[in-house]
């Protein structure tokens, strides 16, 4: 009788540790393992989920109240989140009565930070106020008293309405990115210098993928407390404003 010999280990499964991508996924003749064709099929479902997803409003703010951030929540005129998926457009446009509500809250303050839905209200719920915290213990004097704005079904360019009815000089807007495959709670942090209607997408900085498995809040804080004090200091954000924070703040060194 033919003793039965153990399977060759596969090189690739190592790699596995080292990256959420989907590699060295084995096969069952030409198809896909069972367990692996359910793990795909699980993590598209949080993608789907982490979209559909309402942000929990009252939460957020009563997070915010806690940290002494009171916020003002605004909408876009985008009414529910079907109409968001299909008109981006919508997104990018304040309602009327939050334009007017904004107006009346104008400040001196040079930076406003919006934490926004976009495509996963749930980056936004779990990293946005840690992220916050981060920001004011890494600069207490810059990220202290700030005004900020939640706002529902929002596109990045929201920012620049918000920061324009608030006449601010800066903002910072918090947003869910779109879900990946391994990755549907991945914050982005959009930053812009004279924010008006109508501003492009060069003209902004972005700091991505901040959540546990991705970039730390002490890392992001310090990428983008260095990107704001250096967009506030040369009156610039977007192409022209390279992100030269590792410099500035070069990695401990290991012994």
């Amino acid at each position: 009788m033919t003793s039965l010999q153990p399977l060759p280990s596969d090189p690739w499964a190592p790699l596995r540790a080292f990256t959420p991508a989907r590699i060295a996924l084995g096969r069952t003749g030409c198809a896909l393992p069972t367990q692996e064709v359910l793990a795909l099929g699980l993590a598209h479902a949080q993608a789907r989920d982490a979209v559909q997803r309402p942000l929990a409003v009252d939460r957020l703010v009563a997070e915010l109240e806690h940290l002494g951030y009171p916020p003002w929540t605004v909408h876009s005129q985008a009414p529910d989140r079907a109409t968001y998926l299909r008109r981006p457009d919508l997104g990018r446009r304040l309602t009327v009565e939050s334009a007017a509500l904004l107006d009346t809250q104008r400040s001196a303050a040079p930076v406003v930070i919006v934490m926004a839905d976009g495509l996963s209200s749930l980056a936004v719920q779990e990293h946005a106020v840690p992220l916050l915290t981060a920001l004011r213990q890494h600069s207490p004097a810059r990220w202290s008293s700030l005004p900020v704005v939640v706002a529902r079904q929002a596109r990045v360019a929201l920012g620049d309405a918000i920061g324009e009815h608030l006449g601010a000089a800066f903002v910072v807007v918090m947003i869910g990115e779109r879900p990946g495959l391994s990755a549907p709670d991945s914050l982005g942090v959009y930053l812009t210098y004279a924010p008006q209607i109508g501003c492009s997408d060069a003209q902004r900085n972005c700091v991505s993928n901040v959540r546990s498995a991705g970039l730390s809040y002490a890392a992001a804080a310090a990428r983008i407390d260095w990107l704001v004090a250096a967009g506030l200091s040369r009156r610039l954000t977007g192409v022209e404003l390279k992100d030269e924070s590792a410099a500035a703040h070069p990695p401990l060194l290991r012994d």
